[in-house]
């Protein structure tokens, strides 16, 4: 076989183990899983009324162009419908992004301990990838610039940054944006950004007026709950999203995910909801962390970056052999750190308790940033 050598050089995504797998393996009856920074609410109310009442046909491809979806979002973002793309999830948008500008001769830059689909759609491309290692979990924006050169086509940002939390303040990032070629697109995914409650988060959706290089990528699969619909969209100049069209595959958001985020993008009250929920639950283990001299970054998102004094796999492993699912900073560049999703308030105190055991029994807690 022909095989790509890109293809033959990497690995399949491994999603963490799936809570029937984790209760057979250890003799478990209950699992919090809390490793892949799911909504712990689940999703509004108002969406699961509308999937019980769904009379679609099954036989019928759904719009190409998710002409109803596209006039709510258009509506809630204050864009154009024309600047604006959807995909499979915010992964397919990342595989477009790739598909389009990345290839042999070309390099792309990203942050090291950031979202891994942008160095695995790069690989697949054949293209040069220049990681620029993080300060204190936050990207370097200067050493960003300074990787970029002639033949860089594609600038990865990730804010809140996944798995660290930290987050951007607007004035850097405008700078940021303001120095990075005109021919360079500068990618800006903001996932997470309904859980930001910081001041200074920038609120960019009119940026891309300005920019003429920018896209921003979000998803209704955290906050909105809608993980399993798989519904995630770009906001961009009219020119990038004609220019990335073509390499959309056709009918790529089903039509039950198209109705279900309309209706869950009508109830904010749900967001709102989930955000003040989320602060609670950061500020549980903020308290735990600072109790047991355990470091950790603060985070704008759904989730929280912990660091222990050893092999994260080991504590990963304890908390799992205890029903307890977090993700390992392994996979992410950070050995010795742990990944833990912001549950509801009795999650995050049974996980919080498993930390707690585990420290007691044989680990010694970090007192500085690793």
């Amino acid at each position: 076989m022909k095989w790509n050598d890109a293809v033959l050089s990497l690995k399949s995504y491994q999603p963490g183990k799936s809570t029937d797998e984790v209760k057979k393996m250890y003799g478990l009856e209950k699992i919090t899983k809390l490793a892949s920074n799911e909504n712990p609410f689940g999703c509004s109310e108002k969406v699961r009324e509308s999937v019980k009442n769904s009379t679609h046909s099954f036989a019928i491809y759904p719009d190409g162009y998710a002409t109803l979806l596209r006039e709510a979002v258009a509506k809630h973002t204050g864009v154009k419908e024309t600047q604006l793309i959807f995909g499979n999830g915010s992964d397919e948008n990342i595989q477009i992004i790739s598909r389009s500008l990345l290839g042999a001769g070309k390099n792309t830059v990203m942050a090291t301990g950031t979202f891994s689909q942008y160095r695995h759609n790069a690989t697949l491309e054949g293209a040069e990838i220049r990681e620029v290692p993080h300060i204190d979990g936050a990207h370097d924006l200067e050493g960003m610039l300074k990787a970029i050169d002639e033949n860089t086509a594609v600038v990865w940002v990730c804010t809140p940054n996944n798995p660290t939390g930290k987050y951007i303040p607007e004035q850097d990032l405008l700078t940021f944006i303001e120095k990075v070629p005109n021919d360079v697109l500068v990618v800006l995914d903001e996932a997470y950004c309904e859980y930001a409650v910081a001041e200074d988060y920038p609120k960019t959706n009119q940026w891309i007026n300005k920019f003429k290089n920018l896209i921003i990528l979000r998803t209704f699969s955290k906050i909105y709950g809608l993980a399993s619909f798989r519904v995630g969209y770009g906001l961009a100049d009219d020119d990038i999203i004609q220019k990335l069209d073509p390499s959309r595959e056709p009918f790529n958001v089903n039509t039950f995910a198209q109705k279900i985020a309309i209706v869950a993008l009508e109830d904010q009250a749900f967001i709102e909801k989930c955000n003040t929920e989320n602060q609670k639950g950061l500020k549980q283990y903020y308290e735990f962390c600072s109790k047991e001299n355990l470091a950790y970054y603060p985070s704008q998102g759904n989730f929280i970056f912990i660091h222990f004094k050893q092999d994260a796999d080991v504590v990963f492993q304890y908390l799992l052999e205890r029903g307890y699912i977090a993700r390992s900073g392994k996979s992410f560049g950070f050995p010795n750190s742990l990944r833990v999703t912001i549950g509801s308030t009795e999650e995050n105190e049974g996980m919080i308790n498993a930390i707690k055991s585990f420290l007691n029994e044989d680990a010694t807690p970090s007192k500085s940033l690793l």
